[in-house]
């Protein structure tokens, strides 16, 4: 294969049995598990909501802050987490981790009122920064052997097969233990901590610890002005689907915390060891993923309750589907496997054609499925087949986003490269699911007052799609060849395998 003048080859790596298997296998096995738990920590809750309104006294409106206060706590606190995961070893940040969701899991087994259960779903969010820390675990491991980023395309797609698996498995089990345990809200709990709790011997013992490099100081200046963004962008957005869009105070949270930003990045040019590494960021390897991830966070985070409702709508409205709890349960469980279908395809079509290629082609498939709800949306087959685009594409991309922000960040960096994807994806989710409630509410439908117009599902729809596809036209501005593994000077066209192998 020719190479363009000044560049480097780049070779895309033949086979699974040279890449994740041998250098990293049994620490994949061992993450599996831990991914496994943080499937079913997402999953396990969500047929018990109804129950645990009641245990709790409250009313179904009152559990959005249990979502709300769970994702402010993961976009606060996973770049600060993967930044000391870079400085002190990322091993150890996901052992603190997993403490502290263990913690939280065991508390809400003993929380009987809102505000003690509010605060211990909330702590229990630090389970979402463990996939970045994974990443970037792998990939630092993987650099002595030449090929960090197609390991780690493997073994993210493995570990999203876990997480996705252990979804299923928890919402299977959710209802199923509650019965068992005779409708016992505490001993219910238990089944999520005590996993939580037995994970965190399996990072004790299973798994080594990644090389940080010496010298490294935590920009707390840079970190304290990015929280007050974050959290102020959040916060507004959060009270947005509260108390709608009239109320004025909620709006100049958003702009002031967006605002933030512009001293925080003139900050962080300035520093040594910043937070957030801005020339790293503007690299046009890095800003499109970024980018991509707050698009993709619209329909990944935000979507999933309109798609349920609409499920659930009685077509007595003109639309909806009528479907029963059972079937909704089903109909998210294909969609579910179709994103670990996703996962497992991706680091296939990246060996086939580019990282980049696979990367464009997932979202394209998230913008093709949530456009064909527009035209089809009429039946429950049509629904599945949106549904299950949709879901190969947001499989892929779920782990394919943080490898890339690895594979593209330098040495030192990979864990907050990777955590960066998750917080903006977070950001994504947290506006889509605003801007969604606020959609759905205003176009009632006077057939009954619980039931949201079409209207607003396709907008919704619409707003997933076109997310999607600029996220896939952001994609084209990155190099031809990034993500994939260097060759070696001294390896040759014989090692490297025949051009039917190079990446197009």
């Amino acid at each position: 294969m020719t190479t363009e003048p000044g560049r480097r080859r780049f070779v895309a790596t033949r086979s699974l049995g040279t890449t994740s298997v041998g250098v990293t296998a049994s620490l994949i096995g061992y993450l599996f598990l831990v991914e496994i738990t943080s499937g079913i920590l997402q999953g396990y809750y969500i047929p018990l909501i109804p129950d645990l309104v009641k245990h709790l006294g409250i009313v179904d409106a009152d559990f959005n802050w249990f979502e709300a206060g769970q994702l402010l706590v993961a976009a606060l606190v996973v770049p600060i987490i993967a930044k000391l995961g870079d400085m002190w070893g990322h091993k150890r940040m996901l052992l603190l981790t997993t403490v502290l969701t263990a913690a939280a899991s065991w508390w809400l087994v003993v929380a009987d009122d809102f505000v003690s259960f509010l605060i211990a779903w909330a702590l229990q969010g630090f389970y979402v920064v463990w996939l970045p820390l994974e990443v970037a675990l792998i990939f630092e491991r993987g650099r002595r052997t030449g090929r960090a980023a197609s390991q780690t395309r493997r073994a993210a797609g493995l570990l999203v097969v876990a997480l996705e698996a252990g979804a299923i498995l928890g919402a299977l089990a959710g209802g199923r233990v509650f019965a068992a345990f005779g409708d016992a809200v505490g001993p219910t709990l238990m089944i999520p901590a005590i996993a939580v709790t037995l994970v965190f011997f399996v990072v004790l013992f299973g798994v080594p610890e990644s090389s940080p490099q010496p010298g490294r100081s935590l920009d707390l200046a840079g970190f304290s002005i990015l929280t007050a963004g974050l959290l102020l962008i959040t916060s507004g957005l959060t009270f947005l689907r509260i108390n709608g869009p009239e109320t004025w105070w909620v709006w100049a949270l958003i702009v002031v915390g967006a605002l933030a930003f512009v001293p925080f990045v003139h900050f962080e040019r300035r520093q040594s060891d910043p937070a957030i590494d801005m020339r790293v960021l503007a690299q046009p390897s890095m800003w499109p993923v970024q980018l991509t991830a707050a698009l993709i966070g619209i329909s990944l985070l935000g979507a999933q309750a309109p798609l349920s409702t609409f499920a659930g709508t009685d077509p007595v409205n003109g639309y909806g589907l009528g479907l029963a709890a059972s079937d909704i349960s089903n109909l998210i469980g294909a969609y579910l496997v179709s994103m670990i279908v996703g996962a497992i395809l991706f680091p296939i079509v990246s060996t086939w054609a580019t990282p980049r290629v696979a990367l464009i082609g997932g979202a394209f498939l998230v913008a093709l499925g949530y456009l064909l709800f527009l035209p089809f949306h009429d039946s429950t087959p049509q629904v599945v087949v949106n549904m299950v685009v949709a879901g190969l594409g947001s499989g892929a991309l779920v782990g394919a986003l943080p490898s890339a922000a690895a594979a593209a960040a330098p040495r030192g960096q990979t864990g907050v490269a990777a955590a960066l994807t998750n917080t903006t994806k977070t950001i994504g989710g947290s506006f889509a699911s605003a801007v969604f409630g606020v959609v759905l509410f205003a176009g009632a439908s006077s057939v009954t007052a619980t039931a949201s117009s079409l209207l607003g599902y396709m907008q919704v729809w619409a707003i997933c799609g076109l997310g999607a596809l600029a996220a896939a036209i952001l994609l084209f501005f990155v190099p031809r060849l990034a993500f994939a593994d260097p060759v070696a000077p001294e390896e040759g066209p014989t090692e490297l395998g025949s051009a039917s192998n190079q990446p197009r």
